[in-house]
């Protein structure tokens, strides 16, 4: 496995924040602050990296003590909206938080995320149980996607939701225990800041999705772990799985599916299967868009 480098590591204290990234949120960003309050017994500074709202809910959250308005100068996506705010963060912060703004936060689940960290020394992420509004568990710690269970899980995932590339990925089976991932949901990661900066935090040329996969690969090469703590929950207020995503977000997502393989199978043998799997990606936005059309 990699070996961090000590080169020009940095010293953080143990201060807490959360970085939220917020897009004309609604009244979820006020539940958010609400169940956060009770998340944790310790002292937690926030803030709200904002990508060009215009439903005043940042402004009005800005009121709160400890909670921070910064404008990112744009519409710039889930990752490059994060690492503005965690700019914002003085040295002293050695932990933070980088989660939608429409979560629920169970009563205790931050403070239980911090218990695991010190369980896990190695850990650059850790991630908790994420649930649907009707109950169900997001299967949020999986697998890296693979050019084989590319293939699959970009052919058969809708139209075969069950096929084996798809569980595999997915890691959908057994009873949510605490174990290492080789990735994490970015909705909700509570972040070892030294780990995150030391990777130069999210890959910019994602503007959503596969941002997360990227980072839980990078923090894995870097040396670091990333940790599933599902005795901490939360809720994804709008989830992943309700609601219909615009055709332009659905090509969002298979670009970034296809740059993330791209990125890391560059050899001329791989190619053809790249072009499979390009293939296969055009032929699933095709059917996904009709479908929810």
């Amino acid at each position: 496995m990699p070996t961090r480098s000590t080169s020009q590591q940095r010293t953080y204290g143990d201060e807490l924040a959360v970085v939220t990234v917020t897009y004309s949120p609604g009244e979820t960003l006020e539940r958010f602050l609400d169940t956060l309050a009770k998340a944790t017994t310790r002292s937690v500074r926030v803030i709200l990296a904002d990508n060009g709202s215009t439903d005043g809910a940042p402004e009005k959250a800005a009121e709160r003590d400890g909670v921070r308005l910064v404008a990112t100068g744009g519409n710039l996506g889930y990752g490059s909206g994060a690492n503005v705010g965690v700019a914002e963060l003085d040295d002293s912060v050695g932990w933070v938080v980088v989660c939608n703004p429409d979560l629920e936060w169970e009563p205790g689940a931050l403070d239980t995320l911090l218990e695991a960290a010190e369980r896990w020394p190695e850990a650059g992420s850790l991630g908790p149980l994420i649930k649907e509004p009707d109950g169900t568990v997001y299967p949020s710690a999986r697998l890296l996607p693979s050019i084989g269970r590319g293939i699959g899980h970009a052919l058969f995932g809708k139209v075969w939701p069950r096929n084996p590339w798809t569980r595999a990925y997915r890691q959908e089976s057994g009873t949510p225990t605490e174990r290492t991932a080789e990735w994490l949901s970015g909705s909700c990661l509570l972040l070892r800041r030294a780990a995150f900066d030391g990777v130069d935090g999210f890959d910019q040329r994602y503007f959503m999705y596969f941002e997360d996969v990227d980072l839980g690969d990078r923090l894995g090469r870097a040396g670091w772990q990333n940790v599933y703590v599902p005795s901490a929950a939360v809720m994804h207020i709008q989830g992943h799985a309700t609601g219909k995503e615009s055709a332009r977000m659905l090509a969002v997502h298979h670009d970034s599916a296809y740059r993330y393989l791209a990125d890391r199978y560059t050899s001329l043998a791989a190619k053809p299967m790249l072009g499979v799997i390009r293939l296969g990606l055009t032929l699933r936005l095709k059917l996904a868009t009709r479908w929810d059309s």
